[in-house]
């Protein structure tokens, strides 16, 4: 993900006040050095001056092909040299109308004697005098664009926000460049959750593999005994391993882990969405019922992997694990109405990097509502601030619903599934009520911390409307 960054300012003024423009390049150079504390990749095409200049740097940010375009607005400048930088760029445009410092200083401003170099010292304070004529031309040329008003230091309130805005810049760039691989197929009748494969392409971008389980099948037949022998060890270093689980099962699974690995290594996935029903094939039957715990591995290395078909909601996971914050798959469980909390899990793969605790494997003698039997994990998401995200389809398109709760311990339900309870500053009732009303399919993604703010920043981003729940 590359950064573009240039400053503006008016070439009349330079001859006029001695110092300015170097004053100003000075200002951008920290701006660029605050940038690259964030992301490493920071283009700084200088101070756009002039028309000339303007046109030269749109065509450099187009070059560099920059993902999001930081215009540090120094002083007063026309906005026709600006409006040619950006016009021809499908990067967003985050406007940063950053003062040198809290305030002028009145008392030594108007204690100069000398009425220019006033002047000179008012203008580098003047970064937010051409805003609104920015605003008013990218308005008028249909040019997206986001403000931050700040100080240039010792602002943490604005250096945080433009932290976010690279953020999800970066998780923009993520899903665009994102592989998902579909194993399999939908799980028949869950109409909530068909998706349109083009709309996904319109908002995220990325590129979408189908993919048969007989792949899968057949990568598991060239696995060598060391390589299940080696990856069987592994369970045991990562995962709490119950002993009623039995080595035969363990070892299925650790064939299949190693042969998902190579799938994914094939297609060079970023993201799995899988189901199965099985129709008496054996050997596809048997790569499916030994999946999680492989599936689970690779969702804690930052392959997420959703289970029934779900590519909306592998979506949501993806956006919550590029933005560093995990993502499990969940759905509702139970109402616990003496806590005031909602119990929330699923069956299948969990993110184990974000569990609280080691996760458990657990043999089940049949998996609810699907064929065959095999282990499971059991897993609660860490204690603490978590956030939930759904990928919505709705009649003209996509949108983002999001809520902030708190994952807290209690008792859950040790059925090997993941399982979690939650807890919503408007109350579990409000909470379950206000989500559904949005008409989101019943699975979402669980992140840890609340990054509510962060998901609004991306869905202007990605054009997508962003409801928040709480």
């Amino acid at each position: 993900m590359k950064i573009g960054l240039f400053g503006i300012g008016l070439d009349t003024y330079w001859p006029q006040f001695e110092g300015l423009k170097e004053r100003l390049e000075s200002y951008l150079r920290f701006v660029e050095n605050k940038l690259s504390e964030i992301h490493p990749s920071v283009f700084n095409a200088g101070l756009v001056d002039c028309v000339d200049k303007a046109f030269e740097t749109g065509r450099l940010f187009r070059t560099q092909d920059v993902d999001i375009v930081f215009l540090y607005v120094g002083t007063y400048a026309l906005s026709s040299t600006v409006l040619p930088v950006v016009n021809k760029l499908k990067a967003p445009v985050v406007i940063l109308n950053l003062s040198p410092d809290k305030a002028i200083d009145y008392a030594s401003f108007n204690a100069m004697t000398d009425r220019t170099k006033m002047t000179g010292e008012w203008l580098a304070y003047c970064s937010t005098c051409p805003v609104p004529e920015i605003a008013n031309v990218f308005n008028r040329t249909g040019i997206e664009f986001h403000e931050v008003t700040g100080m240039l230091d010792d602002d943490q309130e604005c250096w945080n926000e433009i932290q976010e805005w690279v953020e999800a810049a970066r998780v923009v760039h993520k899903m665009r460049y994102n592989r998902l691989g579909c194993l399999g197929h939908y799980y028949s009748g869950m109409l909530d959750i068909y998706t349109d494969l083009t709309q996904q392409y319109k908002y995220f971008g990325g590129h979408i593999e189908l993919l048969e389980v007989e792949e899968l099948a057949l990568l598991r037949k060239v696995v060598t005994h060391q390589e299940m022998n080696e990856r069987l060890q592994f369970f045991y270093e990562v995962f709490d391993v119950q002993e009623d689980c039995t080595l035969e099962e363990l070892q299925k699974a650790a064939i299949t882990s190693v042969a998902l690995d190579k799938l994914a290594e094939q297609y060079q996935l970023g993201s799995i969405a899988y189901y199965y029903k099985g129709t008496g094939n054996e050997e596809n039957e048997e790569a499916i019922n030994s999946i999680i715990l492989g599936n689970s591995l690779l969702t804690a290395r930052g392959i997420p992997v959703a289970g029934e078909y779900e590519i909306k909601n592998v979506q949501a996971m993806k956006i919550m694990d590029s933005f560093g914050a995990g993502g499990s798959f969940t759905e509702y469980y139970a109402m616990d109405y003496l806590d005031d909390v909602v119990l929330m899990g699923h069956d299948g793969p969990g993110h184990i990097a974000i569990a609280e605790g080691k996760t458990k494997v657990r043999p089940l003698k049949v998996y609810h509502g699907k064929v065959g039997n095999g282990v499971s994990v059991e897993m609660s998401v860490k204690n603490g601030p978590v956030t939930l995200l759904s990928v919505v389809e709705q009649k003209d398109g996509l949108m983002l619903l999001v809520a902030e709760a708190e994952s807290v311990p209690g008792p859950i339900l040790q059925i090997g599934n993941t399982n979690s309870r939650y807890r919503f500053s408007i109350g579990a009732r409000k909470f379950v009520n206000d989500w559904n009303s949005h008409g989101p399919a019943h699975h979402c993604a669980i992140g840890v911390g609340h990054i509510s703010s962060k998901i609004e920043k991306l869905g202007k981003l990605l054009n997508m409307k962003v409801e928040k729940v709480c």
